[in-house]
């Protein structure tokens, strides 16, 4: 797929990942002479991370788990225009797409709720 940006080819990785039930994070970057030139977008449960608490302490459990879903997204410089070169769909653990709205990457303050923070915050409370 073409995108005319990179935010745009974000977005629609971030959309599909709301409508299947997982969220995604940027993992790397690479620039050259300060411009993005790919991007690397993975599974957020993507890595394994080694914690100092004890697992029968832990009241929450770990989120890595070494899941492989990720998409490559790189420009196209004759073009200016960016391309998702690579992708992998399988992951390693269930989705949930009836609780997508409950991951923090998909979680919205609707615009009743917005206002009333605005309003509390100009009214200084």
């Amino acid at each position: 797929m073409i995108f005319t940006t990179l935010e745009d080819a974000g977005k629609f990785y971030r959309n599909y990942a709301k409508v299947a039930g997982f969220s995604t994070r940027v993992r790397s970057t690479n620039r050259k002479e300060n411009e993005i030139k790919n991007q690397l977008v993975t599974c957020s449960r993507e890595g394994k991370w080694k914690s100092k608490i004890s697992p029968t302490e832990k009241t929450n459990p770990t989120a890595g788990l070494n899941c492989p879903a990720r998409i490559y997204i790189h420009t196209l410089k004759d073009v200016g225009a960016w391309i998702i070169s690579k992708v992998l769909l399988d992951h390693s653990h269930p989705f949930y797409p009836s609780k997508a709205e409950m991951l923090k990457q998909h979680r919205e303050l609707s615009i009743s709720i917005r206002r009333t923070i605005e309003n509390n915050e100009e009214a200084g409370l």
